[in-house]
């Protein structure tokens, strides 16, 4: 994994989170994977399963980037995410080099933290 890569999945995620603020199904659905792509077709149920199943995906009030690891032999990108409510919850994205040598999101799943913030 080069620095690039590491960059364009940051650049990725970031990309996807801000569409999802603008409820761009569109251009959140294009950044993930084919098979995700086929699995929540056509954009408007993707997003509609971003809003209902991970909410501070959908919606978080900060976002911090951590380090990268493996999962299921995929390059998996750590990020911290707040949610509207003040929870804390890791989200672990699951990235996918196409055959084009291009990165897509394929999938993501939350790890409650257990800390809530003030405020």
């Amino acid at each position: 994994m080069t620095p690039s890569d590491r960059n364009t999945i940051r650049f990725l995620i970031e990309s996807q989170l801000q569409a999802f603020q603008r409820d761009d199904a569109n251009g959140a659905f294009a950044l993930a994977s084919p098979t995700i792509q086929d699995q929540f077709s056509p954009p408007e149920n993707f997003l509609a399963m971003v809003k209902t199943a991970y909410p501070p995906v959908y919606r978080p009030r900060s976002v911090v980037f951590e380090d990268m690891t493996m999962v299921q032999g995929l390059p998996a990108q750590k990020v911290m995410l707040m949610s509207s409510e003040g929870e804390l919850v890791r989200a672990v994205y699951l990235m996918q080099q196409q055959p084009d040598t291009t990165w897509r999101i394929h999938g993501c799943f939350l790890i409650p933290v257990g800390g809530k913030t003030m405020g």
